[in-house]
Formats: structure tokens, C-alpha cells, sequence
């Protein structure tokens, strides 16, 4: 399989995780969002979204980190990404789309450019944004994970276990990218602490933006 994506690409970093976590093997093909390259007519040949993650397989083109992810999952189902039971398993998927689907989409590159070329934002003013969302989104996610091992009486090690899932895939790139753009996280101890502990995983590790080509 082929993996068009970009090295700090929350969306492409996802992917590399879940790839990593269960051993498969994969042709990275990087597409540099800061020359545009996603912009190309090559590239929106393959993906008229114009977005990264793209995953080439034997059955075709697939777009969307999740949906890419769920592939991977049924394909081979080898490192569980998600939980056996149902309702652990919805509670991992609400918990990984409340970063791909309620966080990301508001800090993505394209929004940040949106509003400086369309509002005049500047650099302060964009981050005032930015980390508004991840506020906003991080006190949630910190809540709800808290919340389910109190009513569980469990204390995982991961945000949804003992074992890394779809929803630790999603939070760890969110984390780096709240990192680079200078966002306290001392208010979110829970998210911090499975972050550390997915930070010495060798499937994270070898997924890291800094790690890439």
C-alpha cells in the first residue's frame, strides 16, 4: 500500500501510528502542504479533496484518516484498535472523533490560512483562536476519559484501556500540535499522562513528525 501524506499532518500522523501499532508495511509518498503540493493535478487526480492522508490499495483510493483506520482494522485485525465490547467500542469512537471530527477541523492549516487572507487575522489573533478550540476540546476529552473510569472504577493506562486504540491514535498528534503552538496542557493531567506513556511505544516513536523523511 501507498501512503500519500505529510509529516505533521494530525490526519497523516494517525495513520502512520496505526499502521506502526500493527506491523504492516507501507510505501510513504510525502506530499509537502507547504509548497502545496496537495494542490497539484497529479495529486488531485488521486484525491480530488486535496487533502492528506490518501491511502493506495489493491481495491482503490482511500481518503479520511478514520475511514482509513476502520480499514486497517477489518483488513487485519491483528493489535486491536478498538475495544471488543460495544459499548467500549462507541465510547473509543465518540472519544477519537470528538478530536478528528470537533478539534482538528477548526485548527487545521487551511482554516489558520482562511483567516488571515479572508479576515485579516494575524498571528496573535489566529492563536487566540486556535487555542481556544483546543481549550474548549481538551477540557471536554479530559473530563469525559475521567469520567468513564470513574464510572468503570478502572484506571487505564490509555484513554480507553491498557492497550493503545483508535482514540489514543487521535489524541497523541493533537498533543504534539498543541505543543509546537506554545498551548498549556497542565490543566489536562489525564490527556498529558497517556501521551507520555504513548510517547515511548516504539509504533509512536517511529511515527513522529520528526521521524519522517
Amino acid at each position: 500500500m501507498k501512503l500519500y501524506d505529510y509529516s505533521r499532518s494530525s490526519a497523516s500522523y494517525r495513520v502512520r501510528i496505526a499502521f506502526n501499532l500493527k506491523g504492516l508495511s507501507y510505501q510513504q509518498c510525502p506530499v509537502s502542504l507547504l509548497d502545496s503540493e496537495q494542490k497539484s493535478a497529479s495529486y488531485l487526480s488521486l484525491n480530488p479533496n486535496g487533502l492528506v492522508p490518501c491511502l493506495d490499495t489493491d481495491r482503490g483510493l482511500l481518503g479520511q484518516s478514520l475511514a482509513i483506520i476502520e480499514y486497517l482494522e477489518e483488513t487485519y485485525p491483528e493489535h486491536a484498535l478498538l475495544p471488543a465490547d460495544p459499548w467500549q467500542k462507541a465510547q473509543c469512537r465518540s472519544l477519537a472523533q470528538l478530536i478528528a471530527c470537533d478539534i482538528h477541523p477548526l485548527n487545521n492549516l487551511q482554516v489558520l490560512n482562511y483567516l488571515n487572507s479572508e479576515f485579516g487575522a494575524n498571528k496573535n489573533e489566529k492563536m487566540v483562536w486556535y487555542h481556544h478550540w483546543l481549550a474548549r476540546g481538551f477540557q471536554a476529552l479530559e473530563a469525559i476519559i475521567v469520567n468513564n473510569r470513574t464510572i468503570d472504577n478502572t484506571n487505564d493506562r490509555f484513554c480507553c484501556g491498557d492497550t493503545p486504540t483508535l482514540a489514543d491514535i487521535c489524541l497523541v498528534p493533537q498533543l504534539y500540535n498543541a505543543n509546537r503552538f506554545g498551548f498549556d496542557l497542565s490543566p489536562y493531567p489525564t490527556l498529558v499522562r497517556i501521551d507520555q506513556r504513548c510517547q515511548v511505544l516504539d509504533a509512536f516513536i517511529q511515527a513522529h513528525p520528526d521521524n519522517q523523511r
